[in-house]
């Protein structure tokens, strides 16, 4: 029941980041995707994660698993999928506003020069208050653990 009433908001007061995230979904349309939370998920080959409003896009290069005979399949790490999944939370808090609030401030942080050599001199990531705010909420919607201050 928890998971219809996340889709219902997702698809009317997240609209706008759904609507996007959808496009990014049927461009990678033949990747692997799995339901989480009510959320999907698509595996792809980006080095980089991202939510949009009902839609989680999990890079697969975090890590690997060994299936069947010499055969390498992606599958993403879990606690960056709980991470992910709190911006979705932010998603439905913030509505509309969403990728003004949280998704433009995080992209800046994420790729910047500036924040990227301040992060590889040790900042962690969730040092941004986006961030932090998102392993906070996906951690409490899930029950399970985020990156933290690993990355």
């Amino acid at each position: 029941m928890r998971a219809f009433f996340y889709t219902i908001l997702q698809c009317t007061w997240g609209l706008i980041q759904t609507l996007v995230g959808l496009v990014v979904f049927l461009f990678n349309i033949r990747r692997r995707h799995f339901c989480y939370h009510g959320a999907i998920v698509t595996v792809w080959s980006s080095l980089s994660s991202v939510s949009l409003g009902l839609f989680l896009f999990v890079s697969g290069a975090e890590k690997q698993i060994r299936r069947g005979k010499d055969k390498l399949n992606d599958v993403p790490d879990s606690e960056t999928v709980v991470h992910e999944y709190g911006h979705t939370i932010q998603s439905l808090i913030f509505g509309p506003a969403y990728l003004l609030i949280i998704g433009l401030p995080s992209l800046i942080w994420a790729n910047l020069p500036y924040f990227v050599k301040k992060r590889r001199s040790g900042t962690p990531y969730s040092a941004f208050w986006t961030e932090k705010s998102a392993n906070i909420l996906g951690e409490r919607a899930t029950g399970e653990r985020s990156f933290g201050d690993k990355l």
